[in-house]
């Protein structure tokens, strides 16, 4: 269950990301509802999800996940380039995670 609310807690963080970057600046009010709904949502399922993971594990995931969420959405639907490098960045991320998560992080 601490992977669902973690993973809830992920989904609604990217959403945030994904909204402020259309709020222009905060500027367009469905937007930045979206933004502050779906950062508060992320917030409290992080909180649920830190009485029972420990925060290294969790937040590795969270940071790990959400950056290679956002970079794929980046780069799927809002047309950001798509580099060598960016991919490399991407698994690399995504490698540190696994790498927190084996090394048994408490």
């Amino acid at each position: 269950m601490v992977y669902v609310t973690l993973a809830g807690a992920i989904l609604a963080e990217v959403l945030g990301t994904t909204a402020m970057k259309y709020s222009n600046g905060f500027s367009k009010l469905v937007p930045s509802l979206i933004t502050g709904v779906s950062y508060a949502v992320a917030f409290i399922l992080l909180a649920q999800t830190l009485k029972t993971m420990a925060v290294g594990t969790a937040y590795a995931i969270w940071a790990g996940v959400g950056t290679a969420a956002i970079a794929a959405i980046g780069i799927a639907f809002i047309g950001e380039s798509v580099t060598l490098a960016k991919m490399i960045g991407i698994v690399l991320v995504i490698a540190g995670v696994v790498v927190l998560n084996l090394g048994g992080i408490h």
